[in-house]
Formats: structure tokens, C-alpha cells, sequence
């Protein structure tokens, strides 16, 4: 294009920076950006949107709100890669207030702000905000489309309303493997696992094929409600290929927590020995919290002694080996772990009151 002396104009540059947030080169973006500057498209719109977008998809929240609260003019679409980029980012509470803001700044928004504003709301627990969202929804009278309506789903799966999310379930026209997957998810995360295998076969007859996703969510359910038998039964189907796949490390995770909650223990140990996958952090997690409160001391301190090997520098762990070894009358265990903390100068204010925090996360990463 310079070679032949055509001077690029404003709707040049978004498709350069498009090409450039998709490679996340900033370094290139910055070059390209001194042309935009240099021939006068610096205040247009369709301009300063793609490098928003460039930006938020780089992570680079700073240049991204920087440029954003230096925009003369913002539409939708400005705002929208606002919300979104803090929700991609995980800052969910940036995410919800770049939202609260454009409400006062009178810019409607759209489907795609929708979304991005409700997955925040999801995140973040924020019910309030969900809610109102879902009231602008349905004063607008705005169809549910799949999208739509399965991010509804999961913001109130997420906050613990999995009535509201039912309702919106039966309401929508149209449905797809991610909305039954949003369902079945929001009735493992409520402890409603019987209904989840309901809802799981319903989805199956309905011609929907589960998918790996499914699996996780379904086997969690199984976990949360007791469901021992069932979830067996789950697993052995996936293991013979009945859902056209083999089970992930996450769907072992699942077994392992499964097995540990209803007290077979050393099943649960036996299960981790013998997979085709390396432990995992949820694995250890799962058995070191079933194994404490059933007072199983001896595959506390063998989880807890994997958790350690796995993460070295989480003081949460240290401090639960420790009070394990005390707890057995171990002091002079107690006085080696005190020295491979000092060692690798980790401190004990983490210490005892977020040790069970620790393992009910590793628990939670297996629905994550």
C-alpha cells in the first residue's frame, strides 16, 4: 500500500490492529498507532474501538482503560470491550462497575454488553446486578437466544438461585449442548444430584450427546449428593466409550472426590495409584479434606506430604502437615516442617485459618 503511494484512512487501521490483537502484538500496535496519529484518525471512533479491542485481548487493562477515559466519544461497542475485558482479565468487580457506568453515561447496551455484564455477575456473586440485568432484559422484551439465555443460567446457577435458572431453562425456544450443560452444572453446584441425573438423561433422549464438559458436571453431582453407585456406573459407561470419548483428568478428579466424600478412603487412594494420570492438586486436596474430618490421620499426612511436593511454596500446607504431626504426638516431624518453612523463608500467616479454604478449592476446581 505505501509502496504505491495509497495513504491508509480510518477504516484501515481496524483491520490492522484486528490482525494484530490476534498475534497480541503490542509492539506493533504501538508503530501502526503513531500513523493513526500522524494522519489525523486519532478522535475516530471505528479507530480507538479496534485498539480498545487490541488491548483488552493482549490483558493490557491499563493501556485499555488509559485509552478509554481519553475517548472524546464512546459508543456501545467502546463500552462493551470495557466489560469485557475486565470480565476476560477475571477483574469482575472493574467489570460491573464500567457496566453501573454506562448506564449512567445513557449508552444502551447490547446483547454481546449483556453477556459480558451477566458472566461478570456470575463470577463475582453479585445476584443483585444479575438480576437487574435479567429485569432490562425482559422490559425490553429481548428473546432469549442461546447465548442469552444460557449466560442467565449460569449467573444464577452461580448464585445459588437454580429455581430462577429453571425458569429461564423452560422458557427459552431454543437450546444447545452449552444451555444443558449450564443446568445440569447449576444442579451439581446446589447438591441436587438426583435431579441432575434427571436432567442428564432428559438431555440424552432429547438427542443432545453429552460432551466431556457434561461428564465433569454430571460425576460432580454424583460426588456432592452421595450418589456413589450412580456415579460408578456414569464412569464405567465413559470408560467402555458410550459417550464417544474417554474420560479426562478431571472426570478421575471427580471419582477420587466422589469416593473420598462417602468415606472409602482407601478406595480413593487406590483409584490415584492406579490411573492413567499424574495426581492432581484437586486429587490430594480432595482426599487430604475427606480424610481429616473422618479422622484418618495416616492419608492426611500422605496427601498433605503430596500437596507440599506439588506446591512447594503454599504455606497452607506446611502449616496443616505440621498440626498433623503435632496432633499425632510426631514434635520432631513438627520441628522439620517448621525448618523447611524457615528454609524457604515462608512465613505462618496463611497459616491454620486457611487451610481448609485450601482444600475446598481444590475440591471446586474440578466444576471450574
Amino acid at each position: 500500500m505505501h509502496n504505491n503511494s495509497i495513504v491508509p484512512n480510518n477504516f484501515t487501521f481496524p483491520f490492522l490492529f484486528k490482525s494484530l490483537s490476534d498475534s497480541c502484538d503490542l509492539i506493533g500496535a504501538q508503530c501502526v498507532y503513531t500513523h493513526v496519529v500522524k494522519l489525523g484518525h486519532l478522535n475516530d471512533v471505528y479507530v480507538q474501538n479496534s485498539v480498545l479491542d487490541l488491548y483488552a485481548s493482549c490483558g493490557d487493562m491499563w493501556l485499555c482503560q488509559k485509552l478509554f477515559d481519553e475517548m472524546l466519544h464512546r459508543d456501545v461497542v467502546s463500552w462493551t470491550v470495557m466489560i469485557m475485558g475486565y470480565r476476560k482479565a477475571g477483574k469482575y468487580d472493574n467489570a460491573l462497575l464500567v457496566f453501573e457506568q454506562m448506564q449512567y453515561a445513557g449508552v444502551e447496551p447490547n446483547r454481546v454488553t449483556m453477556v459480558n455484564a451477566l458472566a461478570a455477575s456470575a463470577n463475582f456473586g453479585a445476584i443483585e446486578m444479575g438480576t437487574w440485568i435479567h429485569d432490562i432484559v425482559r422490559r425490553n422484551k429481548w428473546e432469549l437466544d442461546v447465548v442469552l439465555g444460557t449466560a442467565l443460567i449460569e449467573m444464577y446457577a452461580k448464585c445459588g438461585r437454580v429455581e430462577e435458572g429453571m425458569s429461564v431453562f423452560s422458557s427459552m425456544k431454543e437450546k444447545n449442548l452449552y444451555t444443558w450443560n449450564a443446568v445440569i452444572k447449576g444442579l451439581a453446584l446446589a447438591k441436587s444430584g438426583e435431579e441432575a441425573i434427571c436432567w442428564f438423561d432428559r438431555m440424552q433422549k432429547d438427542g443432545f450427546r453429552p460432551d466431556d464438559l457434561t461428564l465433569v458436571a454430571v460425576l460432580s453431582a454424583c460426588s456432592h449428593s452421595g450418589l456413589v453407585e450412580t456415579g460408578r456406573q456414569i464412569f464405567r459407561y465413559l470408560v467402555n466409550g458410550k459417550y464417544g470419548f474417554q474420560p479426562n483428568v478431571k472426570h478421575y478428579s471427580c471419582m477420587v472426590d466422589l469416593l473420598a466424600r462417602s468415606g472409602r478412603l482407601q478406595e480413593a487412594f487406590e483409584f490415584i495409584r492406579y490411573m492413567p494420570f499424574e495426581p492432581t492438586k484437586a486429587m490430594w486436596g480432595s482426599l487430604l479434606a475427606s480424610s481429616k474430618s473422618q479422622g484418618n490421620l495416616e492419608l492426611s499426612e500422605l496427601a498433605a506430604r503430596k500437596l507440599v511436593e506439588l506446591e512447594p511454596d503454599n504455606t497452607a500446607y506446611y502449616v496443616h502437615l505440621s498440626n498433623l504431626y503435632a496432633e499425632m504426638g510426631r514434635w520432631s516431624d513438627v520441628e522439620k516442617v517448621r525448618g523447611m518453612m524457615k528454609d524457604r523463608q515462608l512465613t505462618k500467616d496463611l497459616g491454620c485459618s486457611s487451610v481448609e479454604v485450601e482444600c475446598q478449592e481444590h475440591v471446586g476446581e474440578l466444576m471450574a
